[in-house]
């Protein structure tokens, strides 16, 4: 079993009782130096004053301690982990004063802790998170011209309070702008520090804030809070789960290549990582499809098809994934506002003789595998680092899969008995695929990594990989090879294991 190092728990957190007030806007003369970026030099400066429950610190929660190190391997472009959220508000309901959004937004800070929590020096060496009682949220007006406009103008704004890295220590973790017609607003513009919130959490204070726009309150407040999660798991119990969980990840480690990509294979581009991204209507449909079939979730079908792929491509028998994990099963977290995902480590092993193993036969093993890569993804990230430098030392090179998966989708939408497909439908459907190379990063903390999202009836998957060991061919073959593998499944006619490098090659050779 892993060493683990105790980390501080945080027993007399300070806590002050205040009657909460009428949040008021204020000029934007008044704007203060933590503001962060203004979207456009358009925007007209303005906020509000907030005045939560009480105030306190604590250790950071594992799911922050775990971004906040990613964080560390990839500034000065940590930009890369800003979650960014759009919420329409013209489209139904009363119209919404810029007045109006403006006390919305105050009573959403104060209504969830982690929007006024700020990181702080930790005693120990390590950082830790201190929640503020007041303050002042700085909010931009953007005006548009018309509804027209608006949408795009919208975007515009998000990506440019996303492209900036938030200053942990000083600055709020949300940054807000409105986009105005007038005084109606046609849409809030959210940023979030992944610091205070992963992308199910984004999702929750998205509801929220449209309940307190359209109704003025958004129900009963969360049953936690991010200083509680922390004291829970930073106390003897949790540490005791957190052990429970490495030795999963210490066996997953000895039974698995120390990495996925050892070798590189050309000399990396500038920038280094690519993005390649396919958005496929005929994919959608299979995934559903094979799931409904094999009994398994389609992300279970989507995280073994790019595990048996990345492996064949490598030359591996054993897969080794790591899964972002929402950490959400536990009814008080399911509407908490924080950052819970953790890595799991799911490995697959695909069998000494692949010669009669179709893909489809990967996937109750896979089920499982992934069902215990989730139980094992709430674990201290100290230990975890212990635990890497132990068996680094023990085998005298790295131990670390650098491949990674992200279902990012909340919500699974099973296949209807209308909306099997043919093969032939299926084969029609890819007709629709798009590709493309949307961006490129400087740097990355990974090799691999694989998120899963919806547009429209498709399925888009993206892949930012290290240009050194996967290429831009390879990553546009590595998708449309996950495309074929799925799709053909669904059609009845599963891949062999033996027949993926191929598969890879010909999809290398024959995408557009």
């Amino acid at each position: 079993m892993a060493d683990t190092t105790t980390v501080p728990a945080a027993t007399t957190v300070p806590v002050t009782t205040t009657v909460p007030v009428t949040t008021t806007t204020r000029a934007a003369t008044t704007i203060p130096a933590d503001a962060g970026p203004a979207p456009l030099g358009a925007g007209v400066r303005t906020g509000v004053d907030f005045c939560g429950e009480r105030s306190g610190q604590a250790p950071l929660t594992w799911g922050q301690l775990a971004i906040w190190h990613a964080i560390g391997r990839t500034a000065p472009n940590d930009h890369y982990f800003n979650i960014g959220r759009i919420l329409p508000l013209a489209d139904r309901g009363r119209p919404a004063t810029v007045d109006g959004a403006t006390r919305a937004l105050g009573a959403l800070v104060e209504r969830h802790e982690a929007l006024r929590t700020r990181m702080a020096p930790g005693g120990d060496g390590q950082p830790g998170q201190i929640l503020a009682a007041t303050g002042f949220l700085p909010v931009t007006v953007v005006p548009a011209p018309d509804t027209a406009a608006a949408g795009r103008l919208a975007q515009e704004v998000l990506d440019g309070l996303c492209a900036t890295r938030f200053d942990y220590r000083e600055e709020w973790p949300l940054r807000v702008a409105l986009v105005s017609v007038g005084d109606q607003v046609t849409h809030a513009v959210l940023v979030l520090c992944h610091l205070a919130a992963d992308g199910h959490a984004a999702e929750v204070l998205v509801r929220d804030l449209r309940l307190l726009v359209r109704r003025g309150s958004a129900g009963r407040p969360p049953a936690t809070t991010p200083l509680d999660l922390a004291r829970e798991q930073h106390g003897e119990a949790g540490l005791r789960r957190g052990a429970t969980a490495l030795a999963h990840w210490e066996a997953g480690y000895r039974a698995s290549p120390a990495t996925m990509f050892l070798r590189p294979a050309a000399e990396p581009r500038t920038p280094r990582f690519w993005t390649g991204r396919i958005v496929s209507p005929a994919l959608a449909r299979a995934v559903a499809m094979v799931a409904a079939t094999h009994r398994v979730s389609g992300s279970t079908v989507l995280l073994a098809a790019s595990a048996a792929l990345v492996a064949a491509g490598q030359g591996h028998r054993t897969a080794a994934v790591m899964p972002i994990v929402g950490n959400r099963t536990a009814p008080a977290h399911r509407d908490l506002v924080t950052t819970l995902s953790q890595d799991g480590l799911f490995v697959l092993d695909l069998g000494a003789d692949a010669s009669g193993t179709g893909f489809t036969d990967l996937l109750p093993g896979a089920y499982q595998a992934a069902l215990r890569a989730y139980r094992a993804a709430r674990y201290d990230p100290v230990a975890w680092d212990a635990l890497a430098e132990r068996l680094r030392q023990e085998y005298g090179h790295e131990v670390h899969p650098y491949c990674c998966f992200n279902d990012m989708r909340l919500v699974e939408r099973p296949v209807a008995v209308a909306a099997v497909s043919t093969p032939a439908e299926l084969d029609a459907a890819r007709s629709r695929t798009r590709f493309g190379f949307p961006a490129t990063q400087d740097r990355v903390a990974c090799r691999y990594c694989l998120h899963i999202t919806e547009e429209g009836d498709a399925l888009a998957v993206a892949l930012t990989a290290d240009t050194a060991y996967q290429p831009p061919d390879a990553i546009r073959a590595h998708l449309y090879a996950m495309e074929e593998l799925i799709v053909s499944s669904a059609a009845g006619r599963p891949p062999l294991l033996s027949a993926l490098p191929g598969l890879l090659d010909a999809a290398g050779r024959n995408t557009p």
